[in-house]
């Protein structure tokens, strides 16, 4: 197991949040298990209410959960988004914000964890690494949205920019 800290983006300050940290893990069929762990004034932070796990659009508008996963050298790209309600998202991509038409599937658990099924990673025949950036949006009580990632390479906030990926796993 492989725990990993989330750094807020500069231009987003959350004070309310002490430290956010994953612990990524592989499983024995390859998928990926994360967890995120939250750590500050939850009082402050808007936490969705439980749901039934369902695919969701919109997950990132409030409080979610994210992971990126590239392939080393490729362009095409998923993202992943799992809320604290249990709902999840997950989309593919050509290209940088170039979204294709896809179907995938997250299997999002309570107390902030999900697996992804190596059947959801993007193809990858040449088995290179896979690269990762695992995100985060905080919203608070009054609306402020933070912005959480294991590194920021811009200005703004922008989880989709490859730089980002930071974190590799091989298949």
């Amino acid at each position: 197991m492989t725990l990993l800290t989330l750094h807020c983006h500069p231009a987003t300050p959350c004070t309310a949040v002490h430290s956010l940290q994953v612990t990524l893990e592989r499983g024995v069929d390859g998928s990926l298990h994360l967890q995120y762990i939250l750590r500050g004034d939850l009082a402050h932070i808007r936490i969705p209410a439980l749901q039934a796990p369902a695919a969701t659009d919109g997950l990132w508008q409030h409080t979610c959960f994210e992971a990126f996963i590239g392939v080393q050298g490729d362009s095409r790209y998923h993202e992943f988004n799992f809320s604290p309600s249990r709902q999840w998202a997950a989309y593919a991509f050509s290209g940088y914000r170039e979204r294709l038409a896809w179907t995938g599937h997250v299997s999002s658990l309570p107390d902030c964890q999900a697996i992804i099924p190596t059947a959801d990673f993007p193809p990858n025949p040449q088995e290179k690494p896979l690269q990762l950036a695992l995100t985060a949006v905080i919203e608070t009580i009054t609306g402020e949205k933070s912005y959480w990632s294991l590194y920021h390479p811009t200005e703004h906030p922008d989880f989709h920019h490859r730089d980002g990926f930071t974190h590799e796993i091989w298949p």
